[in-house]
């Protein structure tokens, strides 16, 4: 549908406007050395949270952003699972209808920005025309995505509003969900017809699953089952774990494929980036979600930490900028034998935050009384490590957006390029000015800006508002469109920039809702109160009522 009228092209206006306010203020491009910010850190006065004050113009331009791309979804394309902006036209994940995906995923920034108006309209679209009797046997609905976007968003929707609407949802996602654990293993397919309630494994081959995949619906999953009192939801994702613990290497570290029949890991990478990622980030926050009352996750989250801090934390020769490179199996002996690649992907940036986050929780010497920011004397050696790894990394993460557009690419390599002498890292098979490869775009990702986030609520410090406001400058500038909507850019060392027609559901639901975190008070979501999936999704931390069965 297409509201051509001029209370139309007043809101746009008024769009622009706000979110170019600020388009030109300065920022530190500087990186300081980690010396430098410990030796801040131990003569800095702490902050108190309540004086995490807001930043209401720049909060202000983010809402304002997120209107302008929700409102050329909502005339184009609403109730469409995905938006392409350039075609205005919206795509479902099944011929026979879409499943909510961008309306869903996009409910509780609503909420949090306060845009009443706006969430009005989506949360009428959810009560009146939500379906998931949809039928994937032609195009199958990720279990995993699935459960991070749609059942993740029903879910905190319910949590900031309080409608019993969306547990309805909820629960009739879930159990049409369920079969997709019917498995030899107990780890779930990769999935799933939602229709007819049968797992679909996947087709390329049949006995996989990556390990992101399974291991990234257990928040989800056990929130369910903490609000409806179902065991069932809470044993399907638990008994998942107990199976990639089963099956963990010495290292700690997790291959990125699975077995869905034996439940063993496959000759596969090792890596933080894409089918990977999550599982790492997901130990963590299992154990804050249930208030620190498993300590299962927390002995596997120093185990994977110690794993990664031992094998894959690198620096560059010159600059010394923090990286996470992979690893890739080698030989018969492929579970201890691995060659480095010095590669990382932009999601992997997610790391900086989630280590800052682990050691000011799980590395605090008393559970709850770190300061802002903290003191290294609070935090055990380890929770020392882990801060100061996150903080390292976090500044490599923005080394990578040191692009012709302010952007980071989706995929590093960490190593001198004769195109780019200046810098430690280069974009496989690109150059400034193109050919471009797929490395090159920039797929408005919010993993950075995620980190950014964390990285303000736990310490207070100005530089890291900075570094997020740069990002949103960039993301203005080079992804808005000017008929509506934000795309993906093919190539963020090129200026003029090339779109392709595609706005991510994760950047209504993630991107700019980080960046609209970090600039609000700090009482918005605290964080010994809230997990975020990694669709930015908050649920709430509880006292299980239902006896978790793994344990050591």
């Amino acid at each position: 549908m297409r509201r051509r009228n001029i209370q139309y092209l007043v809101l746009l206006f008024l769009c622009a406007v706000a979110t170019h306010l600020y388009f030109f203020s300065s920022r530190d491009s500087e990186s300081p050395h980690l010396d430098e910010w410990v030796e801040e850190d131990e003569t800095e006065e702490t902050i108190p949270k309540q004086r995490l004050d807001a930043d209401p113009a720049k909060r202000d331009a983010i809402v304002a952003a997120f209107q302008y791309a929700w409102s050329a979804y909502e005339r184009d394309a609403m109730g469409s699972d995905e938006y392409h902006p350039i075609s205005h036209r919206g795509q479902n994940l099944s011929h026979s209808g879409g499943i909510g995906y961008t309306v869903v995923d996009a409910l509780d920034t609503m909420l949090l920005m306060g845009l009443h108006d706006e969430y009005s309209r989506a949360s009428d679209w959810v009560r009146n025309s939500l379906s998931f009797d949809r039928d994937g046997r032609t195009r199958c609905f990720n279990t995993f995505e699935t459960t991070i976007r749609v059942l993740g968003g029903l879910l905190s929707a319910l949590h900031l509003s309080a409608d019993e609407m969306y547990l309805r949802h909820a629960v009739d996602l879930a159990d049409r969900m369920l079969p997709a654990f019917d498995t030899p293993s107990g780890l779930p397919l990769s999935s799933v017809n939602l229709e007819t309630r049968v797992g679909i494994p996947d087709p390329w081959n049949q006995d996989h699953i990556s390990t992101a995949e399974a291991t990234t619906l257990q928040l989800e999953f056990r929130d369910l089952a903490q609000l409806t009192k179902n065991a069932t939801y809470w044993r399907k994702a638990e008994t998942v774990m107990a199976v990639v613990h089963a099956a963990r290497l010495p290292s700690n570290l997790a291959p990125i494929s699975m077995n869905v029949k034996d439940g063993s890991f496959t000759f596969s990478d090792i890596r933080l980036g894409s089918r990977g990622d999550s599982y790492y980030e997901y130990l963590l926050k299992q154990y804050l979600q249930t208030d620190r009352t498993e300590p299962v996750y927390l002995k596997m989250y120093e185990g994977a930490m110690k794993g990664i801090h031992e094998n894959l934390v690198h620096q560059t020769p010159i600059k010394k900028h923090t990286y996470i490179a992979e690893l890739l199996p080698k030989g018969t002996e492929w579970r201890t034998t691995w060659e480095v690649q010095h590669k990382q992907d932009h999601l992997v940036c997610f790391l900086a935050g989630s280590l800052m986050l682990g050691a000011t929780t799980a590395g605090a010497r008393t559970p709850g009384a770190v300061s802002v920011p903290p003191n290294m004397s609070e935090l055990t050696k380890i929770g020392q490590r882990d801060w100061n790894t996150g903080v390292e990394l976090l500044e490599g993460c923005m080394a990578t957006h040191q692009t012709a557009t302010g952007l980071s690419p989706e995929i590093a390599q960490f190593k001198r390029s004769p195109d780019q002498p200046d810098r430690d890292w280069h974009i496989k098979g690109s150059k400034p000015g193109g050919p471009a490869t797929y490395d090159a775009r920039y797929m408005l990702r919010p993993e950075t800006v995620e980190s950014l986030f964390l990285a303000w609520r736990l310490t207070g410090r100005q530089r890291y508002r900075d570094y997020a406001w740069g990002i949103f400058q960039a993301i203005e500038k080079h992804c808005r469109l000017a008929e509506g909507g934000y795309a993906t850019i093919v190539d963020v060392d090129t200026v003029p920039v090339r779109y392709d027609d595609k706005q991510e559901t994760f950047f209504l639901s993630e991107t700019l809702k980080y960046l609209f975190l970090t600039f609000a008070d700090g009482r918005v979501l605290p964080l010994d109160e809230y997990v975020l999936n990694t669709e930015a999704h908050p649920l709430p931390v509880f006292r299980p009522s239902i006896q978790p069965m793994f344990t050591l």
